[in-house]
Order: structure tokens, then sequence, then C-alpha cells
């Protein structure tokens, strides 16, 4: 964290002076990367390949809470998230933009902590930062990344694909983003009640860096090219299972069968959220923000990744007239229902 002892003024630097001050720890390393912040607009060159675009939106108070939301992780999570959504296309990323709108409660050097998060996980990707804007907010903080990728036209995985007999298929594990969120809530509150009491997450580092630090899924897409595999609809998970799954099941007009007992949970994550009274089952089918991708292959694929401790099969495709169901450990069938986080709830 920055030293708030140590604060730059941002009138003292302007917004020109913001974007210069930031753009010298920024370097460009991609070939399609011909020009980037210092311009108009940046120019990439994909040499004939289909150029794919995904932009998110991170508002304080909606997407984050910076009284337990450290600002290097925030930074580092605004590009996560945007970097899943090409992979979720079997894309390469390859640039972002970064945009900021912040008000004036912050100094440079907590810009430079958000910044520092984004060029870490850039680095990581091996992905380009090439351009963005800045801008006062009396909003709190504004974060909208925008994030650039390419594939061949060929290699281009889509939502509405899925067969039926097809299998579904999730990467990682689900639900420990959701519980992360639910034990940093608690401790919030605790602290708010008394400020002296040091927040518990012993033990719980694994579902507290789901939430804070997500990894979006680049391995799984080379994985797939590894492996020779080409899925035939492919979908991140941001807002939970259940409503990823029917995303592709309608617009593939096809209909699914889930079993619950082949969702991949955490230990970690099934404990803590016994503790706080929660379904480990409902967490993942409904919490969101795992980021981990969910997609559907040929049966004639199953050979492949079977025994990949990293890929779990958990249902298949079925008839659209069948419906979305569940099947429960007890062999009871449940309708899944679409209860993932909304942006435009109200209490929010």
């Amino acid at each position: 964290m920055f030293d708030n002892n140590e604060k730059t003024n941002l009138e003292q630097l302007g917004e020109f002076g913001l974007i210069e001050h930031l753009s010298k720890s920024i370097e460009l390393k991609l070939n399609s990367s011909k020009k980037g912040i210092g311009d108009d607009a940046a120019v990439l060159d994909f040499k004939g390949k289909q150029t794919l675009i995904s932009t998110d939106l991170l508002l304080e108070a909606i997407h984050f809470d910076l009284r337990y939301v450290p600002l290097k992780h925030l930074g580092y999570k605004a590009v996560q998230v945007n970097l899943s959504d090409i992979y979720a296309m079997n894309g390469i990323a390859s640039q972002i933009t970064f945009s900021i709108g912040l008000s004036s409660r912050f100094p440079l050097e907590a810009v430079e902590e958000i910044y520092a998060g984004a060029l870490l996980a850039c680095k990581k990707y091996d992905v380009d930062l090439v351009g963005g804007d800045t801008s006062s907010s009396k909003q709190g903080l504004v974060i909208s990344v925008t994030s650039i990728g390419y594939a061949n036209e060929e290699d281009i995985v889509y939502r509405n694909g899925a067969q039926e007999g097809d299998l579904i298929c999730v990467s990682g594990d689900l639900g420990g983003a959701y519980v992360g969120l639910q034990l940093l809530e608690r401790e919030k509150q605790v602290f708010l009640e008394n400020p002296n009491i040091q927040p518990d997450l012993e033990g719980k580092d694994y579902i507290v860096e789901r939430q804070l630090k997500p990894e979006a899924r680049k391995d799984i897409v080379e994985l797939f090219k590894h492996l020779g595999i080409k899925p035939t609809a492919m979908i991140d998970i941001s807002d939970g299972l259940a409503s990823e799954i029917l995303h592709i099941c309608k617009q593939s007009q096809k209909g699914c069968k889930l079993y619950e007992e082949k969702i991949p949970i955490d230990p970690m994550t099934y404990e803590t959220a016994r503790e706080f009274g929660l379904d480990p089952t409902i967490c993942a089918l409904s919490g969101g923000e795992d980021y981990e991708l969910l997609f559907t292959i040929k049966q004639t694929d199953y050979e492949k990744v079977k025994g990949n401790l990293d890929i779990s099969v958990i249902g298949h495709i079925t008839g659209e007239s069948e419906g979305y169901q569940l099947i429960s450990k007890s062999g009871n069938v449940h309708d899944i229902t679409a209860q993932g986080w909304n942006a435009f709830s109200k209490g929010v």
C-alpha cells in the first residue's frame, strides 16, 4: 500500500501530467502492438487474424469495496476479468486499454498502486497496455478495461455451438470467490463495530485470493491446443454456473443435465460455506466471480480430458424440450434457474 504520509495531489500533475507519469512504466513487447500510448489511437496489426474485443466496467461500491480490496489487487483483478472474456472465445489476449475515473481523495500514490497491479497482470499474461483515459469522478473510483485479442477464424468458440450429447465441462473449482467475499464482508462488519479488532483470515488464503486476485484461464486454452480439442461452446463463469450454462443452452437452443456430485468444490470453500450456513452447491451455482471456463465438448473428446485434474465433466447437453436440470446427490431433479449476481438489482 502507498504511504498516507507521502501524498501527491493529482491537481499538481493535471490529466496530461498524470498520463505522462504513468506511461513511463509502460513498455510494449508484442509485435502486434505497433503504437501504444502517445497518439490519438493505438495501432495494432494481427496479420489476417480475427480480432476479439471485450470491455468491462468496475464501479466502487458496486463491484468492489475499498475497505478490504487492496488497490494493487484491484488493478490486477480489473485486467483479469477482461482477459477471461478473450480466453472464453478460445482466443489469445494481446492488448488492453485501461481507463480510470477517480475523485480528489485519491493521491498519485494510490493511482500508482492500481496501475502496478494492472501492469503485473499484463506482464504475467504477456499482454501490452496500449492506451486508456483518465478523468475525475464524483461517484467514487471507476475502472474500465477493454481487452483485445485475436484468433484464427476456425478456432473461435461461441456460446451457441453446443450439440445434443455433448459433455459439459468446467475448469478448476467453483464457489470459492463467493465464499471468500462472504468472509471479507464478515470481517468488514467486525472491523466497523470495533476498529481495534484485526481481521481473522488465518487459514483462508485460498478463498480470499479467489475473490481478490482471480486468474484468467489462459492455461486451459493452451491445453485445448495441446490436446487437439476445440470446444463446441464456451463461456467464462462470472455470474455463477447456473447463469452461464443457461446462456449456452438458450443460445444453442438445447437443454442440459448437471450432476451435483460432479461439480468441483474446493474443501476450503465447502467447509467455510458450511460455517456460514450456506449450501456449497448453491455457492457454486449462483456465486459468480470464479472466472473459470465452462465449455462443452464432443463425446469423442472425452478420452483427451479424462484424468486431467483441472477439468471436470459435470453433465451433458440434452434436447431443448428436456429443459435445464440439476440432478442432486440424492437423485432428485431440480430445475436450474439463473440466480447469479445482478448488476441492476435493488439494494446493491
